[in-house]
């Protein structure tokens, strides 16, 4: 089980924002504002009692939960979408890989330009979806560290959103080297570390109704390009989105929300030492499978 209170979260948004002004970010304005903003966080009342236990739950049990929901507007907002088409339009068509695949997101998309699509998630529930949503595609259950694709299977993988809940990436990286043809490309878009660290965890609500996150892992930057290298995976690109500008986004209610099930909404009632703390959201890489891996 985890423990999560309100206050932590908003204090480490406050202590992130201070940190920035330290080294210049914020004048004194700035400063005295978050200092009286804390002193004000710790006398609210509401806040002080608010602290759950929240369940961590694997990716099979957490997706089964999460499979009829998580296409719902509010969830599928999803910020790689115009970066991953970019690079995918720039590719030949030919057998993609849509890895962990989901609900079918980018198999659908994949599907549309033109590649045969085969699908894989450890999930059956999201499959099913996915099966409705392209029907063209083939969707198969599986892991993956250990793909159910033969050896130079595909011309192109992408994988989405899945990597954070992977705790070790080299035997993942092996994988993708492992199915991809010689030249082939892999496009994956994962959840940045920074924002992993400010608690962006994948939050539902369990069969009983309690708030749970999926098991997440904080890997750096660097994580990625080594396990990837190791594999003989060349980086072409690495692109690492920001979240909606203020403006572009809900005014702030000032009110405490559902936090336990949506713990961003936190950030409404600190929303200038927010978008001071403010880091990418996600992280997105283009590799190739060097031609001498063959």
């Amino acid at each position: 089980m985890m423990y999560e209170h309100p206050l932590a979260y908003l204090l480490g948004i406050e202590g992130i924002a201070l940190l920035r002004a330290f080294v210049g970010e914020g004048d004194r304005d700035f400063v005295e504002a978050r200092l009286a903003e804390v002193r004000r966080l710790l006398e609210n009342e509401e806040l002080a009692g608010a602290g759950v236990e929240v369940r961590r739950l694997d990716t099979v049990e957490g997706y089964r939960a999460w499979a009829g929901t998580y296409d719902d507007p509010g969830n599928a907002a999803f910020a790689d979408e115009a970066v991953v088409g970019e690079i995918v339009d720039g590719l030949p068509a030919g057998v993609a890989l849509d890895a962990a695949c989901g609900t079918g997101r980018f198999a659908r998309s994949l599907a549309g330009r033109g590649h045969r699509v085969i699908g894989v998630d450890s999930s059956a529930a999201m499959l099913d979806v996915a099966r409705e949503r392209v029907p063209e595609g083939e969707f198969r259950v599986g892991d993956l560290r250990a793909l159910p694709v033969a050896d130079d299977g595909v011309d192109l993988a992408v994988c989405a959103l899945a990597l954070t809940h992977v705790r070790d990436l080299g035997p993942v990286m092996g994988e993708f080297a492992r199915v991809l043809r010689p030249g082939g490309h892999l496009v994956v878009s994962d959840v940045h570390p920074e924002a992993v660290a400010r608690g962006s965890i994948p939050s539902l609500r369990d069969a009983g109704g309690r708030p749970a996150r999926l098991a997440s892992h904080r890997h750096l930057v660097g994580d990625y390009l080594r396990a990837a290298l190791a594999a003989g995976l060349r980086p072409l690109r690495c692109e690492e989105p920001r979240r909606a500008a203020a403006g572009e986004r809900p005014a702030p209610t000032g009110t405490l929300g559902p936090w336990d099930l949506w713990p961003w909404c936190l950030n409404d009632l600190v929303p200038e030492a927010a978008e001071a703390a403010a880091a990418p959201a996600l992280l997105i890489w283009h590799f190739q499978l060097d031609l001498k891996s063959a």
